[in-house]
């Protein structure tokens, strides 16, 4: 379903301290992956940990179906590619089938309106094509084009209590962080919604960080009680834990496109040469890699040193006593140099917005399949509801 396969180099970091990635709410981080420093072993080796996990993705890759996306809320950013993006692509090229969700009908989990929806759409489709999902080997699609993950809210709805929902603490953090006045019952409801999405498409591995792990938790637990309840049709979905590298936003908090604090990967070099001059630093002039004491610093010299695969311990040490200014210019050159073949597949691809659309098209003519399928297994196991 595309013209060209794009190679994406991954970026190793072979000796910094990493820490989940968390962007946005919902998909944005289910689709926070093990990053790109390789797989995450979330600090466990035995049968059930990520490391065992992609043991088990590396001898057999085409027994697993990975399901990820992103909201279509604003421009992705260097938090979802070091944090999510890469590994999407990592995946792929082992041979996993990777799906990948643009959740429109979840633009409104915590807002009112659904603004430029249109736009960012295009843009998420621009983005995963210039980073080097294939088509030919993975699926994206939306989700307002597939009826059928609606329908299966209705059973998984009934298999959670509202207390269960009440108690996700995932829920918890986006609720006191909405943008609504009110609690929407889309708001409440938001990881049994996920789960449809999963389950629909018999996704068994899902990427996620250690905070959108609750969300995941209700997938296996909907898959688990709807096959004692009805007999088996789904999988229960393996949580691959993120070890992603924390990258903070230019005011010194978690990076997101809802805080405007990001640098998105489609920004220009000026663009981003702005935005990493306006970022926050701290009295110090002396530059030191130390996560815990120089948060904000460290931020960056992990950013430049992400982007020149090198240890951020030897970065800030070559800039030492340069300052604020030296760091960010060393940043600056660092984000523009390793973006700029990204950026130049990103600007050709923008040539052709109608082939762009049509891998969308392709891609939710294989998921309506996939969801319809499933459906039709979900009814029979009911008891033939049509």
């Amino acid at each position: 379903m595309t013209t060209t396969a794009v190679t994406t180099t991954a970026v190793t970091t072979t000796a910094v301290t990493t820490t989940a990635v968390t962007n946005e709410p919902v998909h944005a981080e289910a689709a926070a992956a093990t990053g790109a420093t390789g797989p995450a072993t979330a600090g466990a080796t035995g049968p059930g940990s990520t490391a065992d996990l992609e043991r088990r993705i590396a001898e057999d890759p085409a027994a697993f179906r990975v399901l990820t996306g992103d909201r279509p809320t604003g421009p992705l950013h260097l938090g979802h590619y070091f944090g999510s993006l890469l590994n999407r692509v990592r995946l792929q090229n082992l041979g996993v089938d990777v799906i990948v969700l643009i959740p429109d009908y979840q633009v409104i989990t915590d807002r009112d309106t659904a603004e430029r929806l249109g736009e960012y759409t295009d843009g998420l489709l621009l983005d995963y094509l210039a980073l080097g999902i294939d088509p030919a080997r993975s699926t994206v699609f939306c989700h307002s084009a597939v009826p059928a993950l609606n329908q299966l809210m209705l059973p998984f709805l009934s298999l959670v209590s509202v207390a269960e929902l009440n108690r996700n603490p995932t829920v918890k953090d986006e609720i006191a962080h909405s943008r609504q006045s009110t609690v929407s019952g889309l708001m409440l409801t938001y990881p049994v919604h996920q789960a449809a999405d999963i389950l629909a498409c018999k996704g068994n591995v899902v990427p996620v960080g250690r905070d959108q792990a609750p969300h995941l938790e209700v997938t296996r637990t909907i898959a688990c009680r709807f096959n004692e309840r009805y007999g088996r049709v789904f999988p229960e979905p393996d949580i691959m834990l993120s070890a992603a590298p924390l990258l903070l936003g230019t005011d010194g908090t978690k990076m997101s496109k809802s805080r405007a604090n990001s640098i998105p990967l489609s920004a220009t070099a000026d663009e981003t040469a702005r935005l990493i001059k306006g970022a926050t630093t701290d009295a110090d002039r002396h530059i030191t890699y130390d996560p815990d004491a120089r948060p904000n610093v460290s931020s960056l010299v992990l950013l430049a040193s992400l982007c020149l695969d090198r240890d951020p311990y030897e970065v800030a040490a070559e800039i030492g006593g340069g300052g604020a200014a030296a760091l960010k210019r060393t940043v600056t050159d660092a984000v523009n140099g390793h973006l700029a073949p990204f950026r130049a597949r990103r600007a050709e691809y923008a040539k052709d917005l109608a082939y762009v659309r049509s891998v969308l098209r392709a891609g939710n003519e294989r998921a309506n399949a996939l969801a319809e399928a499933t459906l039709d297994e979900v009814r029979e196991a009911m008891g033939a509801f049509r």
